[in-house]
């Protein structure tokens, strides 16, 4: 037993587990750790958010903040958030992307719409007190692409130019937008579906205060699973019966679903490169696909120009192709 496992130990001991017995989960992209601790008539999951990567305390703030609102995050059941341990209640094993992968449309439909719906409960209350997602956490974002992929690809782009047209096409968003609570992370791979027919919502640490249409792209365009365009056409109308956005949501969602998906290409290449997750690259060829759909609105003239005199269309990895031309 290392250091680091004796310290759960003793978390895991205080919190009253210390006879549980202890099963490692597949983790997600970040440092962090999960188990699943295991007693005859009980079971919760245990959090390991080691420090100086990881800081549980965002995660426990907006885990508070959401079941305060009636929303379904896990109940924080202990926490030694100096030491990067948070002892969660455990939603069980059926996630959403499971689910549907196997449903047919119907099920599909209707879990997608409860997914929405969430959200509209969501937007509905008043936003979370965390940071603002501003223009230059936008920016941060969307370089990452020219950061990671063009590097990656060997191309000599013009990056100063690159924000530039960012800052364009950032000016068509409305600012009559209402600020709510934005998750940042809500997708198919961390919404569980609970026994009660509730959905549970997981990796939320990283929420900001913006545009609803946000949460939606991270939704209806997933770079982990096909969503089908009249999938995605449906779920936008049914958020909009729901919500009724009194705000330019069309050019909210195409805008940010370009920036959200040029970030997560280049987050991609940086887990596959730096981080050695190779699983990562497989998956640029769906949101590259999406990239290409968003950048057609008329808002994203600039950056669709950019793209067009910086990277071709052959070395957008229409086919999956980034991995096998050139190694690790």
């Amino acid at each position: 037993m290392n250091e680091r496992d004796s310290v759960i130990r003793e978390f895991a001991d205080a919190a009253g587990w210390g006879a549980a017995q202890v099963a490692p989960i597949v983790g997600d992209a970040s440092f962090r750790r999960y188990f699943r601790l295991i007693e005859p008539s009980r079971h919760a999951i245990l959090m390991d958010a080691p420090p100086p990567e990881e800081d549980p305390r965002p995660f426990i703030d907006v885990a508070k903040y959401l079941t305060g609102q009636g929303l379904r995050a896990p109940e924080i059941l202990a926490a030694d958030a100096d030491a990067g341990l948070v002892l969660l209640e455990d939603f069980g094993d059926v996630r959403m992307r499971e689910t549907v992968d196997a449903s047919d449309a119907e099920t599909e439909r209707a879990v997608y719409t409860r997914a929405i719906e969430t959200l509209a409960q969501l937007h509905a209350c008043p936003a979370a007190r965390v940071p603002l997602y501003d223009r230059a956490v936008y920016q941060r974002e969307a370089g990452l692409l020219t950061e990671w992929y063009c590097a990656a690809r060997g191309l000599d782009v013009d990056v100063a130019g690159y924000a530039q047209a960012w800052d364009k096409v950032l000016d068509t968003m409305d600012a009559a937008a209402p600020q709510v609570t934005v998750l940042r992370d809500y997708h198919a791979e961390n919404i569980m579906l609970l026994e009660d027919g509730g959905q549970g919502l997981l990796d939320f640490q990283d929420a900001l205060v913006g545009d609803p249409a946000y949460d939606l792209v991270s939704l209806l365009q997933d770079a982990r699973r096909d969503v089908a365009p009249a999938l995605e056409a449906e779920m936008i109308a049914h958020y909009r019966a729901l919500a009724n956005p009194a705000y330019d949501f069309d050019t909210a969602y195409h805008v940010l679903g370009a920036q959200r998906n040029a970030k997560i290409i280049g987050i991609f290449v940086r887990l596959w490169k730096r981080d050695s997750k190779p699983r990562y690259p497989l998956m640029i060829p769906r949101v590259w696909d999406a990239l290409e759909r968003d950048l057609k609105h008329s808002a994203l003239a600039p950056v669709a120009q950019w793209f067009d005199a910086n990277i071709p269309a052959e070395l957008r990895d229409p086919a999956g192709t980034l991995g096998g031309e050139f190694a690790l």
